[in-house]
C-alpha cells in the first residue's frame, strides 16, 4: 500500500490509523471536515504525524475529484456519530446530525466517490458489533444499510465490527461509559470462565490502537478483502 485516504481522521480510531499509516511510510491523506471545531489544531496535529491534511467538503462531486486526484490504494471510512456528539454539533452549527446522515449517508457518498477511482482501492469501513439484517436501533440500521451498499459495490472491501473501543486520549470524557465498560469486561470474563467464550470474544472491548493496527493490516492484505471481521478477529491481527 503506497497511498491511503482516511475519512474520519480526527476520530478516536482514525487518528491512530493515520499515525500508523504515515509512520509506516504510506502517503497518508487525512480528511478533515472544513467546519471541524479547532480545525487549525487538527491541521497541526495531523501534519505532525507526517500526514497530508485534506479539507474537501462532503459533496459527491468534490469528493470524487479529490479521490481521483489522490488515486489511493485504500480508502478508510472511519465515520460515525454519537448522541453527545450530535447534540454538541447541533449547538455549535445548528445542523441536525443523525446516524442516517453520517454513519450511512457519508459512508455511501465516500464509497461512490471511491468507485470512480482508477486504482480501485480497497474500501475499509468501521462498523460495529451487533450490526446485522435485523437491526435493533437506528444506529445499527444505518450501519447495516451502509454495509449492504459496500457489499453490493464494485470495490474490494473490508468491514470491521469491533465492540466497545477503549484507550487513552479520547476527546470526549465519558466516565459513566468507562465504568460501564469495565463492568462489562468483568462480566464477560466471568461468562468466559463459565463457558461462554464466544460471547466474551465477540463483545470484549478493543483499544483504539489495537483496532487501528488491525485495520491497517487488513487494508494491506489482498487476501483479507471481501470479509466482515468481528471483534475477536480484529484483536488477533
Amino acid at each position: 500500500m503506497k497511498t491511503a485516504f482516511v475519512a474520519g481522521a480526527t476520530g478516536f480510531t482514525g487518528r491512530e490509523v493515520v499515525r500508523l499509516l504515515a509512520g509506516g511510510g504510506v502517503k497518508t491523506i487525512a480528511h478533515v471536515r472544513p467546519d471541524t471545531a479547532d480545525i487549525s489544531g487538527w491541521r497541526t496535529r495531523l501534519s505532525s504525524m507526517c500526514a497530508e491534511v485534506d479539507e474537501t467538503p462532503w459533496d459527491a462531486a468534490a469528493m470524487a475529484a479529490t479521490l481521483s486526484r489522490v488515486n489511493p490504494d485504500a480508502v478508510f471510512s472511519l465515520l460515525g456519530t454519537t448522541r453527545a456528539r450530535a447534540k454538541a454539533e447541533k449547538e455549535r452549527t445548528g445542523t441536525e446530525v443523525t446516524y442516517d446522515r453520517v454513519d450511512y449517508g457519508l459512508t455511501v457518498l465516500l464509497l461512490h466517490a471511491a468507485e470512480k477511482v482508477a486504482s480501485r482501492p480497497v474500501f475499509v469501513m468501521l462498523s460495529a458489533a451487533g450490526t446485522g439484517p435485523k437491526p435493533s436501533s437506528a444506529y445499527f440500521r444505518a450501519k447495516w444499510r451502509a454495509e449492504e451498499e459496500i457489499r453490493a459495490g464494485g470495490l474490494p472491501w473490508v468491514i470491521a465490527r469491533p465492540s466497545f473501543i477503549t484507550g487513552e486520549g479520547r476527546d470526549e470524557k465519558r466516565p459513566l461509559e468507562t465504568a460501564g465498560l469495565r463492568l462489562t469486561d468483568v462480566a464477560l470474563a466471568l461468562a468466559g470462565a463459565l463457558g461462554a467464550k464466544a460471547l466474551r470474544a465477540r463483545y470484549r472491548s478493543t483499544t483504539n490502537d489495537e483496532l487501528a493496527g488491525a485495520l491497517v493490516k487488513l487494508a494491506a492484505d489482498p487476501k483479507a478483502a471481501n470479509r466482515v471481521y468481528e471483534s475477536e478477529e480484529l484483536r488477533n491481527k
